[in-house]
């Protein structure tokens, strides 16, 4: 049972998402305007620009956490169609997994795209429950995530919730890496440690 003061998490399915999109952007500036993610404004607004394409990609999902009815974080993501993409950071999974493994492993699978959440509310529990909310209905328990080593606390994050790093970062990348959820198939094939 939630208390006043403990956000109610939500799960909305496709165009639903968009009457929240100046929250989700409030947030997104909110969450990463700080090292070592240092996103601007102009970054917040490129990612609520986004969400208009986003949510017109299969399975798309999105969790929000409301504290009455200030959107206070989020989580979102969709299924990774085949062919695997080849814009943003996607070059760098599929070197780090190599071709057969990165359509195995990933194509068809639930992708988290984005989990922020507002500073006052982090350390609370709440992004583990966005998490949790947003890939519990992922087929067969495949999902998967990118992020960054250049941010340990989500390293340890994703860590402590069950979901196991699949790769090493990229030598030619940013040090991007993929994590598997914690009940995707695959996981025990990530030979340990990495």
């Amino acid at each position: 049972m939630n208390t006043p003061a403990d956000p109610v998490v939500r799960v909305l399915q496709g165009r639903d998402v968009l009457a929240h999109a100046d929250a989700l952007r409030s947030v997104y500036a909110d969450a990463f305007a700080a090292p070592p993610w240092n996103e601007d404004e102009e970054r917040a607004a490129e990612f609520a620009g986004r969400l208009t394409h986003d949510v017109r990609r299969p399975g798309f999902t999105a969790a929000l956490a409301f504290a009455g009815r200030d959107v206070v974080g989020f989580a979102t993501g969709w299924t990774t169609l085949p062919p695997f993409p080849t814009d943003r950071c996607y070059p760098q999974a599929a070197a780090g997994l190599g071709a057969r493994r990165t359509n195995d492993w990933l194509c068809g699978a639930f992708e988290l795209d984005e989990l922020a959440v507002r500073p006052r509310a982090q350390g609370s529990g709440l992004a583990g429950r966005l998490l949790e909310a947003v890939t519990a209905p992922a087929p067969e328990g495949r999902c998967w995530l990118l992020t960054s080593v250049r941010a340990p606390r989500a390293l340890g994050f994703y860590r402590r919730q069950g979901w196991i790093q699949a790769t090493h970062p990229s030598p030619d990348g940013k040090g991007v890496v993929v994590f598997l959820g914690p009940r995707h198939p695959a996981r025990h094939l990530v030979p340990q440690p990495l």
